[in-house]
């Protein structure tokens, strides 16, 4: 995938998310929390009803780097951001509590970006939380990535490496098959139908169109398998 695609699918992933919250705030729900939150600065842009809760969870540097530029820059939050420092493999919703997390309360979880880089046993267990967590009225918002239980490891990490080279070409060194994880795994609409949820989804390719973007070709089949998933129970 070039630069300029990549680009592209990045903006529709965006406007996907941002679009969610303010369906999921539109119907009340007035606590959100970010999986894997990174440099992810919708608790500062958004327009956040009053009263909105924020929480973002990611490892201990990452929050501290976030959260000391941004204040560095003069931003100011647009929600009652809550950041909470917690590696997603540990204990995290315990620290999830510890900062005023209410359970009892409807949420809006998103996990932007980051069920590739899950084992598929740890994208099980992430729901099985989320699940566990989350009260009636409560919202998810997630990218369902394709198993590839049916394709040659070898063959799809040449890919990667193929991929990696290209974006190494242009200053960008960064090896995505040293990143993701390989193997059957469940997909994320119909894991959550058996837990409860009731799930719509819509596919990169018409995310793309939807937004006046032209469509992935079959040169990137990975990248066009991925779905998009509201899920509300």
């Amino acid at each position: 995938m070039g630069v300029g695609r990549f680009a592209d699918g990045m903006a529709a992933r965006t406007r996907f998310f941002d679009d969610f919250f303010g369906d999921a705030t539109d119907a009340g729900v007035r606590q959100a929390v970010i999986l894997a939150s990174g440099l992810d600065a919708r608790a500062y842009r958004l327009s956040w009803p009053t009263g909105t809760v924020v929480f973002e969870i990611d490892q201990p540097e990452v929050i501290e780097f976030k959260t000391r530029t941004l204040a560095g820059l003069g931003a100011e939050p647009t929600a009652d951001r809550r950041a909470v420092a917690a590696d997603l493999r540990h204990d995290w919703p315990a620290a999830l509590a510890e900062a005023g997390f209410d359970r009892t309360l409807p949420t809006a979880w998103i996990a932007e970006g980051l069920f590739g880089y899950l084992p598929p046993e740890a994208q099980d267990r992430l729901l099985d939380q989320i699940t566990e967590l989350s009260a009636p009225g409560s919202w998810v918002g997630a990218e369902g990535v394709p198993s590839h239980g049916d394709l040659d490891d070898d063959e799809v990490k040449a890919r990667m490496q193929e991929v990696s080279d290209r974006w190494r070409a242009n200053g960008f060194d960064l090896d995505f098959s040293e990143l993701t994880f390989m193997g059957e795994r469940a997909e994320v609409p119909d894991y959550l139908g058996k837990h409860g949820w009731q799930t719509t989804t819509i596919s990169t390719n018409d995310l793309l169109t939807k937004h006046g973007l032209a469509p992935v070709g079959e040169d990137d089949p990975g990248f066009g398998e991925i779905v998009y998933v509201t899920a509300n129970r």
